[in-house]
């Protein structure tokens, strides 16, 4: 993901997005079957669960310096 400089409600707005997201993938994982569809939806969650530590540190340092 890009470096742009985000606002906070644009980086709640994406957490929200993601959550959404892993939530979804949580659900279809609970429903396939097969080792390939496994490995797939765990590389998405994985990633997703990557982008949201990543967006969450963004928006409590941002938070930070607003105080």
């Amino acid at each position: 993901m890009s470096d742009v400089l985000l606002t906070i409600p644009e980086i709640d707005k994406r957490i929200a997005a993601i959550r959404e997201n892993l939530r979804e993938l949580i659900e279809q994982a609970a429903a396939f079957s097969g080792a390939a569809d496994e490995e797939r939806t765990s590389e998405r969650i994985a990633d997703q669960e990557e982008e949201l530590e990543r967006l969450t540190k963004q928006r409590d340092a941002l938070s930070q310096n607003k105080s």
